[in-house]
């Protein structure tokens, strides 16, 4: 291969997106990823016939970038219900989304979550984020995601046991200091859309993405250790040179070889999920359940192949466990301890066989107030250098994807 016009150093969604339209514009580039495979961040590991996401993840179907790139029909998507079940004293209470399932709207009413009012003002903050035009929303004054709860009039038992949970497996931090710009896009992403799981994982999504580049442009295993002026050095004692170089990888790498990217915040959102093998479900149907009362370290669970069939082998079904944060405990207590919950929750736990446990120390850029001003960064670092990736604009598989495109349209 000859030497290309653009090094993008990185496979993930941004890399694989910036390659695309690099390709469609006619411009040679090659991409340098330290990893076995694309996705980044977005990887799945078959273990025993099941498939475990590394981390719990979805797709959003109402991305605007992901519904203009993927192919949704050659994915099989299969979507969770709409709203979510909550545990709370002891028992499961529906919130689902009556516009679409009217059969949930009297259990919803009733769910010891909230007040009536407070299900009618669920209807309210969708019509308020769902007006006008994404750009238009993503110019709203800045608050935190708390503070815009509070502004709509939710009741702090509302927030305590419905909108914290669901949002703290978003955005990776229990206190919804988010952005809530970021709240805003992703209260009218579910609004718009479902949260899905491709048949085969999300590393399907990057696998997809990468089918499309030419054979050989991706050169797999090689770890960039340094990029200045134009050329980068691999920890093999490598170097490469070309005309631009796009840097997309996640913040702290980017920040790390190039001394730009942002400044990342002290609190890194962090997560673990653990994965169990089960004879049967604990939740019937494609629900994502929530810790209503914050009471052990589990914030959120489902049951993907209650969702996927594909995630276990035939009569079986995998479980996923979600924790926010980077758990102090050892992954062996960390088990035990989820476990303990979930016996409160179902029972039946001593036929739960444990998979693997994930720990993922920087899950997605953290993105307080502040931080999206404006919403989508300027990508170009250099005169011959170009950042991409989700912490450049809404930290997300369509803000990753859309950077992706801006730094190629830039160069």
């Amino acid at each position: 291969m000859s030497e290309p016009r653009v090094l993008i150093i990185g496979a993930g969604l941004a890399g694989l997106c910036c390659a695309l339209r690099l390709q469609e514009r006619g411009i040679s580039f090659r991409i340098l990823e330290a990893a076995d495979a694309p996705g980044g961040r977005v990887r799945t590991d078959r273990v025993e016939g099941f498939l475990l996401d590394r981390g719990f993840q979805v797709l959003l179907t109402a991305y605007p970038e992901a519904k203009r790139v993927l192919d949704y029909e050659a994915l099989k998507l299969r979507s969770f219900h709409s709203g979510a079940r909550v545990m709370a004293e002891g028992e499961l209470q529906e919130v689902g989304d009556p516009l679409r399932h009217p059969a949930s709207a009297l259990p919803s009413a009733f769910a010891n979550v909230g007040s009536l009012a407070d299900k009618l003002r669920v209807l309210s903050l969708r019509r308020m984020t769902s007006r006008g035009s994404l750009p238009q929303l993503l110019t709203q004054p800045e608050v935190t995601a708390l503070e815009r709860l509070q502004e709509t009039g939710f009741s702090e038992k509302m927030i305590q046991r419905f909108f914290r949970p669901f949002f703290s497996g978003i955005f990776l931090e229990p206190d919804l200091a988010t952005s809530s710009r970021k709240f805003d896009f992703v209260f009218r992403m579910f609004s718009e859309g479902t949260a899905a799981l491709p048949e085969f994982g999300m590393q399907a999504i990057p696998e997809q993405l990468a089918a499309r580049l030419p054979h050989g442009s991706i050169r797999f295993g090689t770890l960039v250790t340094s990029v200045k002026n134009g050329q980068v050095l691999t920890a093999r004692g490598e170097v490469f040179e070309a005309e631009q170089v796009v840097i997309a990888v996640e913040q702290p790498e980017a920040i790390r070889m190039t001394g730009r990217g942002g400044t990342p915040a002290k609190r890194k959102p962090a997560a673990a999920c653990l994965y169990f093998d089960a004879p049967y479900s604990p939740i019937d149907g494609p629900w994502l359940v929530l810790n209503g009362d914050g009471d052990g370290p589990v914030n959120n669970v489902c049951v993907p192949s209650e969702v996927q069939p594909a995630y276990a082998p035939a009569g079986r079904s995998l479980i996923s466990l979600s924790v926010v944060g980077n758990p102090p405990e050892s992954d062996e207590l960390l088990r035990r301890l989820a476990l303990s919950q979930m016996e409160r929750w179902f029972g039946g736990t001593e036929r739960w066989r444990h998979l693997r446990t994930y720990r993922i120390p920087f899950a997605v850029p953290a993105q307080p107030p502040g931080t999206l001003l404006p919403v989508a960064k300027p990508v170009r670092a250099g005169e011959k250098l170009l950042l991409c990736g989700d912490h450049m604009d809404i930290a997300s598989i369509n803000g990753a994807m859309l950077s992706g495109f801006r730094a190629a349209e830039a160069v």
